[in-house]
Order: C-alpha cells, then sequence, then structure tokens
C-alpha cells in the first residue's frame, strides 16, 4: 500500500525542502520520480539541482538527457515512471493519477497558499477514502520534519 506524505510547507521554500528529501531518500537506496506542474517547472528545477549547493550533487535526468533506467532521480511533467522509481514527488501542484504505483508519494504542500491548502484537504480526504495510508508533516521550531497526528 502506498504511503502518501503531505509536506506542509511553512518555514522553508520547496526548493530548500526538495534537495533534503531527495537526498534521504537516495540514501535509502531509492528511485525517485519528481513530477513537475509542467515543462518549464521541470527545466527550472533541473537547472536549480545543479546549482543549489556547490559541494552536492544530485544525479538527476529528463527526457531530454535520455537512459532513464540509469537515473537514480527522474523529472518529469508527465505521468509516467520511465526509471523503475517506486518513490514520487509531487511537486509545485502537480497530481498524479498512478499512486498506487509507487511505495511512497511525497506532495509538496505551499502552506501560504490558502488555495493549495484547501485542494490539499480534499485529496487527503479522497487519498483516506481510497485505502491510501496518508500522513501530515511539517516543520517544528528548529527546522526538524515531525510527523503529526
Amino acid at each position: 500500500m502506498t504511503e502518501i506524505r503531505f509536506y506542509h510547507l511553512l518555514r522553508q521554500s520547496e526548493q530548500q525542502v526538495l534537495p533534503f528529501l531527495l537526498s534521504k531518500a537516495l540514501s535509502r537506496g531509492h528511485k525517485i520520480i519528481v513530477k513537475c506542474a509542467n515543462d518549464k517547472g521541470k527545466e527550472k528545477l533541473n537547472e536549480f539541482l545543479w546549482t543549489y549547493n556547490p559541494d552536492s550533487f544530485l544525479p538527476h535526468g529528463s527526457a531530454k538527457d535520455g537512459h532513464a533506467e540509469q537515473q537514480p532521480i527522474w523529472l518529469t511533467a508527465e505521468d509516467d515512471n520511465p526509471n523503475g522509481a517506486d518513490v514520487l514527488i509531487l511537486s509545485q501542484g502537480a497530481l498524479s493519477e498512478k499512486l498506487g504505483d509507487f511505495t511512497l508519494c511525497c506532495e509538496m504542500l505551499d502552506g501560504h497558499n490558502d488555495v493549495a491548502v484547501q485542494d490539499a484537504r480534499k485529496r487527503w480526504k479522497t487519498y483516506k477514502d481510497q485505502g491510501f495510508d496518508v500522513t501530515y508533516w511539517q516543520q517544528n521550531d528548529q527546522g526538524v520534519w515531525e510527523k503529526k497526528a
């Protein structure tokens, strides 16, 4: 059964959090899909991942690079899984119809966008009704992610 985690972003931006999540998943041996809202967002994320930290590297690629099966992190705006990933990260408000194809799905939620929060509440209920294991994560005052009840 797929676990769906909502990461409620209040203290940091998605760009600040995403490298942390990607690094953590890679260190645990996962392959990852990052689904972006559109191709423009995918290209921005690609550029960001190359430059966000000069002392670090997150191996990633997209259709432009090819060799999907060799890419531990695949960036896409499509609802696909060409690298055989078991983790899906929904970025930039992207949604997926294929949540059940993954062990873990992480939804990045902009906590400063009231519409996004309301939409996420509706998806939470839908996911629960569909039998998914849904959890909610928020940063504490020290910046540590905590699972909330």
